[in-house]
């Protein structure tokens, strides 16, 4: 139902609507950073596996919490293997001459991730925080 206010009221109101909409809007789009980065994290374990490596490099990948007040951020590392992970994703020379094949198991949770991402930041902005 429509609500009545007063000419003078109507900036107020304006205010108030779009202060709730921006924190609707904000507390969805953080909890679909936190969705997407489990679900990078499990792809980068998966991808891992794939290839055979063993389970502690696989389980050494962990999502880290760089979040701050207004920014909500995770990094995907390996943390005890993290020398290995650039050498086995994009491969490297050998001592002996010649070069190992890439293993690509971090870009392709990416690439694979980020768009899913990016569409439900666009349906919750046009839904005002609905997911």
């Amino acid at each position: 139902m429509a609500k009545t206010i007063q000419m003078d009221q109507l900036a107020s109101e304006i205010e108030s609507i779009l202060k709730e909409y921006t924190q609707d809007v904000t507390e969805a789009i953080g909890d679909a950073v936190d969705d997407t980065a489990d679900k990078i994290l499990k792809d980068v374990k998966a991808n891992a596996k794939h290839f055979g490596w063993s389970d502690d490099y696989v389980g050494g990948f962990a999502k880290n919490n760089q979040s701050t007040k207004n920014n909500r951020r995770y990094v995907i590392w390996n943390k005890k293997h993290y020398n290995l992970v650039h050498l086995l994703e994009k491969g490297h020379a050998l001592w002996q001459g010649g070069r190992t094949a890439a293993r690509p198991h971090m870009f392709p949770a990416e690439r694979d991730n980020v768009p899913d991402y990016e569409e439900a930041v666009a349906k919750i902005i046009k839904s005002g925080g609905k997911r």
